[in-house]
């Protein structure tokens, strides 16, 4: 911002929306290169590791990537053959033979579209997410072991355990050439991303180029890619499966929903590695249902959304799905101009990109998280299930075990009574449904006649018949003689649903926002509310204590007492490292703010935080004493209130500042703490910690400001309209940023 810009000058325009030719031509035509490049050996080695033949994942490729580009509702996402569909495909080719499972191909991308038009596509995301982790967990491990058998120079078998027996004999009897030729790729894979400066080329291509040109050079004898002369004659066109009905049917929808999942699941991701457009899910499986009814008509592969493939889509900056319909455009264009190349590549190398491929689809980062919410047996049960039965039985044995966990959990309930200095304490824990009614009654019958009791009620749900019984009990003790001290409002609460929180935060929830006469005794008996209750919380924090933080962001935020970081981003425990001052402001590098200077480093270097949020937010008092244009008076306050002058003069500069709910225009103090918080931002840049992660691609920085009347968060951007929606799509907010 120049300087000598006048309060009084009209701001500058908004940049103009930049025409969707050039966006294409500057963003999207080179991202297509790139993700063609990454696509070739994956289809290759998915369609080997399947049984398939090798031009049927090409075909799927090209297939996906056009007609899922084109129609699909996620705009980023590049569709294709993919690994989590490998034993599913491989077991249809071993039972009904290749032209069948085109046919089947076929039929489940019709079934998808079906699914697609009734809307009922985001219903797949409802699934638990330690089956949907269990299921890939199951499935990469299949494939590395599979695979290792084809970088031994040997052939996959059919199951986990056939290939699990055959090993030690492979390994005797290996083949020195594939051998180095996997293990020269694995290495590859996995020392080429620790390069500097060099991630922006897939290491799979690097790999396989490399390992391909070396055995060529030095005419290594290894079995090589075998692709039809004419690829076009050489199509299977798809049959019809002989067998049963019901296994054919099972067949088609299991293809169908493992299809559909894969490419929500992965939808859904993509979505957080760019903040444009959010996919339309419907749309997705409609999109993702033509191209395998398309792509089993022509004698391809089953085809689903890619994560590995469109994260290197948005890595290389696509903008829109040009760049997917494009990468399958030069997949076409390449087999059918130069598909000699292709024939150069060891099937060791493929084999070895798979194996990789697989092993990632088990994640440690996923097994602690799982970990921490108790879900890592149903991880464990839907992984083996899908390694050793297959996949249909083991995602069936993970749901099974998730909804019988769900059911337990519903029905426990644990009532306790005892005497406590002359007073019955009557504890209620977990959810009281009419399943627990008759354990409770037992032990509300066994307290004395006329004892003074006090019901200390921490339950996620209360249905009618516990009401009831609950009321007619404390009636009843009332007739006889004796006191209930219940805790009314939290007891209807508990009936209808409302209570989400523990019991410790029923008096904030009942509205008590005017602080009770005697702060003290008001705070003592919160902390007696939590000690009663802290058992709920208390397994949980064990583990923290023992495992130590783990934080996935740096949580910046005004120490005004209405500000609620862990209810505003719906972290628990452990997920946020919090930094609170007045102004919420990161002082530059070398302002010698010491205090903020240290948890930034430490957020970044120490604990390896994904994001940082700077929140702002409206009613600011910092904000407001700013504007006061009081003399600088050498008190701490006026001092630190001093690092927003630079905010002030950006912030006269700003033309109004819209709220995009409302519609109204921000006062003077709202508009310069929003221009706060986007100078915030570029003050964390000052820092080469936060710098250097950032440009990595480890680091994301957040703006945010909310409002306290309306409770209500919004995005900050450094550009018009400024404020947007936290809820809202980014489309237009991108489209003028001149993506």
């Amino acid at each position: 911002m120049s300087s000598s810009s006048s309060p009084h000058s009209p701001p500058n325009p908004p940049p103009l929306a930049t025409p969707l030719w050039r966006t294409v031509l500057r963003h999207d035509l080179p991202a297509s290169l790139v993700v063609f490049l990454i696509a070739i050996p994956l289809s290759l080695g998915i369609a080997a590791a399947s049984g398939a033949p090798l031009i049927a994942g090409l075909v799927a490729a090209v297939v996906g990537g056009v007609v899922a580009g084109a129609f699909g509702g996620s705009p980023l996402q590049v569709s294709g053959p993919a690994a989590g569909l490998t034993v599913v495909v491989a077991g249809l080719v071993g039972q009904y033979g290749w032209a069948a499972t085109a046919g089947i191909t076929c039929a489940a991308g019709l079934l998808q579209i079906l699914l697609g038009v009734t809307r009922i596509g985001r219903l797949a995301l409802s699934l638990s997410p330690a089956v949907v982790h269990g299921m890939l967990a199951g499935i990469g491990v299949t494939i590395a072991v599979q695979q290792l058998h084809v970088v031994l120079g040997g052939r996959a078998q059919s199951s986990l355990l056939a290939n699990l027996a055959g090993l030690p004999e492979q390994l005797v009897a290996h083949h020195a050439g594939s051998v180095g030729v996997g293990v020269l790729t694995v290495l590859i894979l996995l020392g080429w991303p620790r390069i500097p400066r060099v991630k922006v080329i897939p290491a799979p291509l690097v790999a396989v180029v490399t390992v391909t040109a070396l055995t060529a050079v030095f005419m290594v004898d290894v079995t090589r890619v075998n692709l039809p002369g004419s690829p076009l004659a050489e199509l299977v066109f798809p049959a019809i499966p002989a067998g049963g009905p019901l296994e054919i049917a099972t067949a088609v929808l299991t293809v169908a929903l493992v299809a559909s999942v894969e490419s929500l699941l992965s939808a859904v991701a993509v979505d957080k590695l760019h903040p444009g457009k959010r996919s339309d899910l419907d749309r997705e499986l409609i999109g993702q249902g033509a191209a395998n009814a398309i792509s089993g008509a022509l004698g391809g592969m089953p085809v689903t959304g890619v994560i590995v493939r469109s994260s290197t889509n948005v890595a290389a900056g696509a903008r829109t799905r040009a760049s997917a319909i494009l990468h399958g455009l030069w997949i076409a264009a390449f087999v059918l101009a130069a598909g000699a190349l292709l024939e150069l590549i060891p099937m060791a190398a493929l084999a070895g990109v798979l194996l990789v491929t697989g092993l990632r689809l088990v994640q440690l980062a996923h097994i602690r998280t799982l970990r921490r919410h108790d879900e890592l047996l149903v991880y464990v049960v839907t992984a083996a299930g899908v390694a050793v039965l297959g996949l249909a039985e083991g995602v069936l044995a993970g749901l099974v075990l998730a909804i019988g966990r769900v059911l337990y959990r519903l029905a426990r309930a644990t009532v306790t009574a005892s005497e406590e200095d002359g007073v019955w304490i009557v504890r209620i824990r977990g959810t009281l449904v009419f399943l627990g009614v008759a354990s409770l009654v037992r032990t509300l019958r066994a307290i004395p006649v006329g004892a003074p009791v006090r019901v200390k009620l921490h339950v996620d749900h209360l249905d009618h018949a516990a009401f009831e019984a609950i009321e007619d009990w404390r009636r009843g003790h009332l007739a006889r003689g004796g006191t209930v001290e219940l805790n009314r409002a939290a007891f209807r609460a508990a009936l209808h649903g409302d209570t989400t929180r523990p019991g410790w935060l029923t008096p904030w929830q009942q509205g008590q926002v005017v602080p009770a006469p005697d702060q003290r005794v008001s705070m003592l008996a919160g902390i007696r509310e939590f000690e009663d209750s802290a058992d709920l919380i208390r397994p949980m924090m064990a583990r923290l204590a023992a495992d130590g933080q783990r934080p996935t962001q740096l949580f910046i935020t005004c120490a005004d007492s209405r500000i609620v970081p862990n209810m505003i981003t719906t972290t628990g425990p452990g997920d946020q490292f919090c930094v609170r001052n007045v102004g919420n402001l990161v002082p530059p590098y070398g302002s010698n703010s010491n205090s903020v200077d240290a948890a930034v480093e430490y957020a970044v270097s120490a604990l390896g935080v994904a994001s940082i949020v700077v929140c702002g937010h409206s009613h600011c008092g910092a904000t407001n004493a700013a504007l006061e244009s009081v003399a600088d008076d050498g008190s701490g306050l006026r001092t630190w209130l001093r690092h927003l002058e630079p905010s002030i003069r950006r912030a006269v500069a700003l033309p109004d500042i819209v709220d995009p709910a409302t519609g109204g225009i921000l006062s003077p103090a709202d508009k310069l703490s929003v221009a706060n918080v986007a100078l915030q931002l570029e003050n964390l840049r000052s820092f080469g910690c936060v710098r250097e992660a950032e440009e990595s691609g480890r680091l994301e920085l957040i703006g945010l400001w909310f409002d306290i009347g309306a409770a209500a968060a919004r995005l900050v951007l450094d550009r018009e309209p400024y404020l947007v929606r936290a809820d809202e799509e980014l489309a237009t907010a991108t489209t003028r940023a001149d993506l």
